[in-house]
């Protein structure tokens, strides 16, 4: 229990004051509880005529104030018998304990009405944290994590946790309070019965807990497998065309049926042993019932014993309402192991270090005035594949750079260590003599523009997508229109059914290749970036909508800075410079004329494409 504990403080610190008030509703709740269930002992000696002891009315005293208040109420109990009879007596305490009833289950809700906010709290405040790491973190660390795993942290996980832990906190703060009220009141009736009670009741916690132990194991197998079935999920949904192009739909179905019956196996081990807790904790509690029954009966009955007989059956009706909280904090504990399995995996994505937000002496840069500067760059993936060795380039303000060469070359890498999708192994990149280290990654990601060869859109409106990434209280709708009109965009617009409101779909889905790539050159008009980065933007594009997307290039270069990685050269040979990409290094460099004859790589990448 002790790292639930911390992860307790840690989540639930934040919603301190209704904890708070749902232990003082939960105490409160419980001293009227013990209060319904002290009337049953006059009931039970007027109804069987017990007692025939006078009382005497005696003065409030703080001295033996538990004895003086007990007195005087037996004291009014036997005038209201003597003026008005029994059955009058027993009406009253009727009424009595059902108000006391009354009062004892609306603390009780209190109690879980309070508490209700934290579980909901928490279950926001988890998943807001994951999306928000998720989104912060270099994209080096979704290379070695599944999609579908880390969905289902947010989710499923999240929802283990709400359901598990959270659901918990009700009955945590609850029954251990009534426990406690419950064993302080025996105690004070009989110390030596609750003595036994002591002795016996530990017993069967043991056992309950043992049953238990490797229900935390088993429930982060079964998350770690659903997460498995959801990646399987996505991975088919995303390749569903190749899946049939292939005639592979068995093969796919045959994979993906042996994961939800591996999953199905460990679900099966996991609710087995997780429902044993009831059966258990109904049988343990019983038998505590009649132990506690034979060891107190034997002691009134050897006149050994210091409580009378309705005071027994007092004793027994509250240390019954004990088994319930008992069997439910059980109950909980392993819900608790259930949850504390998720928490681990949730765990894993938030304490994820990230190294890209360590600036020590950040430099606020918002302008790009002269050049960027790669020196002697080298990069290695997870340390194990070296991409990069030794790049020197300078890219000067206002200057087209292209950068050419086979795939998996190096070209997208060198390009995407630029805005610090990832770090440099060794070597420095720097704007305007300031290594990029040391700049803040927002200032740094806003002097740059990007359109890469896969437009990514949102599944929203075209004006949401045009102005994603800007703040919209500076932007009007004439700002988007001239930026969609720059990016020959604005007549497909228009031509749609709700003009700029119009949905396209999930990531584009319902426009052409290159509407889509026109849409994203529009966004990159409007952001208005110093640098611009262009990641084969027309290399998946028709011959028609190339030259629909060239012209919207051409008028989004001009005045900039930019990076282009070309995969048909046609399209850079008005390039300041061309540098020839091979095995991670730069081979060839100079202009378009200049590689061609020195008849060396460029130009057998040329002579390829003719």
């Amino acid at each position: 229990m002790k790292s639930f504990y911390k992860v307790l403080k840690r989540l639930a610190f934040p919603y301190g004051k209704f904890i708070a008030l749902s232990v003082i509703c939960n105490f409160i709740g419980t001293i009227f509880s013990l209060f319904s269930f002290a009337v049953i002992i006059p009931v039970l000696e007027i109804l069987f005529q017990i007692s025939d002891a006078t009382y005497e009315y005696m003065p409030i005293q703080t001295d033996n104030l538990v004895e003086i208040l007990k007195n005087d109420f037996y004291y009014y109990i036997t005038q209201i018998i003597q003026n008005s009879g029994a059955s009058l007596a027993l009406l009253l305490l009727g009424v009595v304990l059902v108000i006391m009833t009354l009062f004892k289950t609306g603390f009780s809700y209190l109690g879980s009405y309070f508490i209700i906010p934290v579980r909901t709290g928490v279950l926001r405040d988890i998943r807001n944290q994951i999306f928000k790491k998720i989104t912060t973190l270099p994209i080096g660390f979704f290379s070695d994590e599944k999609k579908g795993d880390i969905i289902t942290r947010m989710t499923s996980d999240a929802n283990e946790v709400e359901n598990s832990i959270m659901s918990s906190l009700d009955l945590l703060f609850k029954n251990p309070i009534m426990i406690l009220v419950y064993l302080g009141m025996m105690a004070w009736m009989s110390w030596k019965l609750t003595l036994f009670v002591l002795i016996v009741l530990p017993i069967a916690g043991g056992i309950i807990g043992h049953i238990g132990k490797n229900l935390k194991k088993k429930s982060k197998l079964g998350q770690q497998q659903l997460g498995e079935i959801i990646s399987q999920t996505e991975e088919s949904l995303s390749g569903l065309r190749i899946i049939k192009a292939f005639n592979a739909e068995d093969k796919i179905y045959s994979r993906f049926t042996h994961l939800t019956e591996t999953f199905r196996d460990t679900t099966n081990k996991i609710n087995r042993r997780y429902n044993l807790a009831h059966p258990v904790s109904e049988f343990l509690g019983t038998a505590l019932i009649a132990v506690v029954l034979w060891f107190g009966g034997s002691l009134i009955l050897g006149d050994t014993s210091d409580i009378s007989a309705p005071t027994f059956i007092y004793y027994l009706i509250i240390f019954y309402s004990i088994i319930n909280p008992a069997k439910e904090v059980s109950k909980a504990t392993y819900s608790i192991q259930k949850g504390l399995a998720s928490i681990e995996r949730i765990d894993k994505i938030l304490n994820e270090e990230n190294p890209l937000t360590k600036i020590e002496n950040p430099i606020n840069k918002t302008s790009f005035d002269s050049k960027i500067e790669y020196k002697n760059v080298s990069f290695t993936y997870n340390q194990q594949r070296t991409v990069l060795y030794d790049i020197n380039l300078t890219i000067e303000k206002g200057k087209t750079i292209a950068l050419v060469g086979q795939s998996g070359s190096g070209k997208s890498t060198l390009v995407d260590l630029l805005p610090r999708y990832y770090d440099v192994t060794a070597g420095s990149i720097s704007i305007d003599g300031v290594n990029i280290k040391n700049i803040p990654l927002f200032n740094l990601r806003e002097l740059m523009g990007n359109v890469n060869q896969e437009a990514i859109l949102f599944n929203d409106t075209f004006y949401n997508n045009i102005i994603f990434g800007v703040n919209p209280e500076q932007i009007t709708q004439e700002d988007v229109e001239r930026a969609a009109k720059i990016a020959n965009a604005h007549e497909f617009i228009m031509a749609s059914e709700n003009g700029y409101q119009t949905n396209i779909g999930e990531r584009g889905s319902k426009l052409s290749g290159g509407q889509r790539q026109r849409i994203s050159i529009a966004r990159a008009i409007l952001k208005n970036p110093p640098i611009l980065i262009l990641d084969e933007a027309t290399s998946a594009l028709d011959t028609e909508s190339e030259r629909l997307v060239q012209g919207a290039l051409e008028n989004l270069m001009k005045n900039r800075t930019t990076i282009v990685i070309a995969h048909r050269l046609s399209t850079i040979k008005n390039a300041d410079e061309i540098c020839v990409v091979q095995d991670g290094r730069i081979v060839e460099r100079g202009k378009h004329d200049e590689l061609i004859a020195l008849n060396g790589v460029y130009n057998k990448l040329q002579n390829l494409q003719k």
